[in-house]
């Protein structure tokens, strides 16, 4: 079976790695399609995310769909042929976290295509998985694979949403109009949000904002007087959602939101300063927001209802076979939103 294996920075490759059968509660997913996360493109172009490196080849993926080959013994909820949006997140169900529900902060977690333990927890970037029952979403054969395959960003977007409040009527900021971003804008719409500006320093991926039905998007960098007239006033918005991990966005959006407001950090970076005393005088409520649990399966189902429609920000689909290609093209924010691979 053929896999999408990193081995080093810049160094991808299609490896023939052992394919596993279905155990007890388990089902062998042919995989149709996957999307290049964030993650992913790390570990393509730095070898690491952050002091997460890359020790031993692995593979990549977490954001999959695909069909029903194979049962395992006592597997009740499937069949063979359904269409399944796959959660990445195996939580072990049984350390101090998992029993206070909290599964995301499990302290064993099985991700997928994550190099925080040793040996690295394999990815799903191959031509079949083995995967549990309950990881397995059925999403309707009217959906196409594709966007069965968003299911795993738009639960991150879910969380973070849910991190926020009611956003019933809100004033929302959305910093980063990265496929997380843009996500966001559809997250906060089915949430309820009054109004949704959205910014970036791309003119790009802009054009999403405006297809997904943002109120109001602005290159921050060509426009920095339309964000700083936001400050007005000890600031406009109620909430923010920050998806870019940029120092300067966090520092502009929290110039923006009002007293009292809910700022929500969903993008990733560094180690950054923060302007304490702007916090402290504004009352703001900072929250971070770290991967999903129960969102995977609500996601699956929005998808599969369509309530909403999430092909739009599919800006990409390449072979599984032009593996670099797809990564680079990931790469260019300028013509890319997100970029999938066809497995099949």
């Amino acid at each position: 079976m053929r896999a999408i294996v990193i081995h080093a920075a810049g160094d991808l490759r299609i490896d023939d790695v052992p394919e596993d059968a279905p155990g007890e509660g388990q089902v062998l997913v042919e995989l149709g399609s996957g999307g290049i996360c964030g993650s992913d493109l790390h570990y393509y172009n730095h070898g690491c995310i952050g002091a997460i490196r890359l020790r031993e080849p692995m593979i990549l993926g977490h954001e999959v769909a695909g069909t029903v080959r194979e049962l395992g013994a006592n597997v009740s909820g499937l069949r063979i042929g359904d269409q399944v949006a796959v959660n990445p997140s195996r939580p072990c169900g049984h350390c101090k976290y998992c029993l206070r529900a909290m599964f995301n902060h499990c302290l064993n977690m099985r991700f997928y295509g994550s190099a925080m333990p040793m040996p690295h927890i394999q990815g799903a970037f191959r031509e079949r998985l083995v995967a549990d029952e309950a990881q397995c979403v059925p999403v309707s054969s009217d959906v196409s694979i594709r966007e069965a395959a968003m299911a795993e960003p738009f639960a991150v977007t879910l969380h973070g949403v849910r991190q926020a409040g009611s956003l019933s009527g809100k004033r929302v900021l959305i910093t980063g109009c990265g496929p997380i971003g843009a996500l966001c804008i559809v997250a906060s719409r089915l949430h309820g949000a009054g109004h949704i500006t959205v910014t970036d320093i791309v003119d790009a991926p802009l054009k999403y904002a405006d297809i997904l039905g943002a109120d109001q998007a602005i290159n921050v960098a060509r426009h920095p007087e339309e964000m700083a007239a936001f400050a007005a006033d000890k600031g406009t918005f109620d909430v923010v959602l920050e998806a870019s991990g940029n120092v300067h966005a966090i520092a502009g959006a929290l110039n923006a939101i009002r007293p009292g407001g809910t700022f929500v950090q969903l993008g990733l970076s560094g180690d950054t300063e923060l302007p304490l005393n702007l916090i402290v005088a504004k009352e703001v409520r900072i929250v971070g927001s770290f991967r999903f649990h129960e969102e995977f399966a609500f996601a699956a189902q929005l998808i599969s209802s369509r309530r909403v429609d999430l092909s739009p920000l599919i800006s990409d689909v390449l072979p599984f076979a032009d593996a670099v290609q797809a990564f680079e093209t990931a790469n260019d924010r300028s013509r890319a939103m997100k970029v999938q691979l066809a497995f099949n």
